[in-house]
């Protein structure tokens, strides 16, 4: 068997006890793999009910392809926090002094 079965057997076991509301569990998810007649080494089991204990699986049926928690801006806020508005600043003050640069006391057509 190929390791992208014993995957998928394993993933497909651990969605049906949550559909059915039930603690994913090593013994379970071996039940469920075994009753499909499918074979898998018992380790695969182990290590996604290890992986999914303590998890909610419907958070991450849920949040599929959407973006992790916010990393650390430099200043040390999240992102999208206080960091925030003082990168606008800085970038205004930038603006502004380009802005300032064309005005050199002559104009392009004087």
């Amino acid at each position: 068997m190929s390791l992208s079965t014993a995957e998928a057997a394993c993933v497909y076991a651990a969605l049906i006890l949550h559909d059915d509301g039930v603690e994913i569990t090593a013994e379970k998810i071996n039940s469920l793999i075994g009753a499909a007649g499918v074979d898998v080494e018992p380790i695969w089991a182990s290590l996604f009910a290890k992986a999914l204990a303590g998890k909610d699986v419907g958070d991450f049926l849920f949040n599929v392809g959407s973006a992790g928690p916010a990393a650390p801006a430099a200043g040390g806020a999240a992102a999208g926090g206080a960091a925030a508005p003082a990168e606008a600043k800085k970038e205004e003050k930038k603006e502004e002094k380009e802005e300032s640069d064309d005005d050199m006391g002559f104009g392009l057509f004087d």
